[in-house]
């Protein structure tokens, strides 16, 4: 966490058009003070830029971390504490700036001075006397859809577990949002569980931070080890201060609420007369990420078999294949796929989903939608044994880089799609149909 001050009044507006309202230091000798703002790590990077951007009279003072948690009004931290993550992130990264390790490993560097020491929630819990409960999460809880869904996913273990303790529970998460283009879809992600009762964008003033009997401090986990090493369900239980190991696979599903969701009407018509087709079957050949994408011949050769092989099936896409394929078995729907809970909903009403590693198979998990997912051997860390609907394919990567130099050439680079080609479109059918 971040805690600092601003030298003039400012506001900043969210993606989803909220204000976000900076006023200058009032009463500096009161430091329980509603013009005190605490946000993350990565959002405060954020706020500096914006504020340079508006004019240089527009400054953010980071202020003495140690002295606002003194404070007796200040709720305890669960999980694995986050304490001074500005000033040792500051001392730590200039104390090391000339090695190059460090330089290009940036967030391997983090794990060197930020906490990872196991927590243990149980025992931060006990001697807690009151029966009903708050508790503040600062920051996003993961940066893609993949991830926030898990991250949801633990924090409804999360708050199953508080729930055995207290008599109520009140979950509220503030997300980055100074600079965070994705802070709507991110806000509709988190507002769609059930559990949680409120998501605002950051800062908090200290005043209102300090009504909360607890918080946990989301800043820079994505930079730890633990992160990395383990999936993420299970990188956020162990944040939380959760024995992962202890937690039953069976418990880590995933849970997407679209039942106050109001899908257009004409999205709900292309359903109803999907399903009056029969099975239905979502094939999602690309990712963001280009190396976990099928090519894009292969992906359009791999459709067509799909749609000889499977005539029981009318195959269904929420992308823009580029292709001209003059059959009534293949629909596109992508114009009616415009947010996270269109998306769901599209998903939630196929009868099977072959995909590559992206968000889909988790939300494919949410609704028991049997799915075939594909992935690289980049991936291997990744594994599907929480969703038991789910089933992988793993294809090699076989490119070999011909090249002398340091950057990467692609004209050098031979064999790229050659593990692609491998690829066959009987052996997806195959675990298709072992469902």
């Amino acid at each position: 966490m971040v805690i600092f001050r601003t030298t003039e009044n400012i506001n900043i507006k969210t993606t989803d058009g909220t204000l976000v309202k900076y006023n200058k230091l009032r009463n500096p000798s009161n430091l329980f003070n509603e013009t005190v703002y605490i946000t993350t790590y990565e959002d405060f990077q954020d706020i500096k830029k914006v504020f340079s951007n508006v004019g240089d009279k527009y400054r953010a003072r980071v202020l003495d971390e140690i002295k606002i948690r003194y404070l007796s009004e200040f709720p305890k931290e669960l999980g694995i504490t986050n304490i001074n993550e500005y000033s040792l992130t500051q001392k730590l990264d200039f104390d090391y700036k000339d090695f190059n390790y460090i330089e290009k490993n940036k967030n391997e560097s983090k794990t060197l001075y930020l906490n990872e020491e196991k927590a243990d929630l149980d025992k931060q819990l006990s001697g807690t006397l009151k029966q009903d409960i708050s508790l503040i999460i600062l920051g996003n809880l993961g940066l893609t859809i993949s991830e926030m869904i898990c991250s949801c996913t633990a924090l409804r273990i999360l708050y199953q577990k508080l729930s055995k303790k207290f008599k109520s529970v009140k979950i509220d998460i503030y997300l980055n949002a100074s600079e965070n283009k994705y802070y709507s879809r991110d806000k509709l992600i988190y507002s769609n569980q059930t559990f949680i009762n409120k998501v605002s964008a950051l800062s908090i003033d200290v005043k209102e931070f300090c009504s909360y009997d607890f918080f946990i401090d989301a800043s820079s986990v994505s930079k730890r080890s633990y992160y990395s090493e383990l999936t993420h369900i299970d990188a956020w239980l162990y944040k939380f201060g959760i024995d992962y190991s202890k937690v039953f696979e069976s418990e880590k599903y995933n849970t997407i609420n679209i039942s106050a969701y109001k899908p257009k009407k004409d999205l709900i018509e292309k359903i109803e007369k999907l399903n009056l087709k029969g099975n239905t079957l979502l094939f999602h050949p690309y990712s963001a990420n280009i190396t976990k994408s099928i090519p894009k011949e292969i992906a359009i050769n791999l459709l067509r078999e799909l749609l000889i092989k499977m005539p029981e099936y009318t195959i269904v896409s929420v992308l823009k294949l580029e292709t001209k394929i003059d059959d009534d078995r293949y629909i596109d729907l992508s114009s009616s796929s415009q947010n996270f809970l269109d998306y769901s909903y599209i998903v939630s009403s196929m009868s099977k989903v072959i995909t590559v590693n992206t968000a889909t198979y988790h939300i494919s998990d949410a609704f028991f939608i049997p799915t075939v997912v594909i992935f690289t051997d980049s991936n291997l860390d990744e594994n599907t044994q929480s969703y038991p609907l789910s089933k992988a394919i793993y294809v090699k990567d076989k490119s070999k880089n011909f090249s002398k130099f340091i950057f990467r050439s692609e004209s050098l680079i031979l064999h790229k799609f050659e593990g692609w080609i491998e690829l066959k479109s009987s052996k997806i059918i195959k675990l298709l149909e072992t469902f």
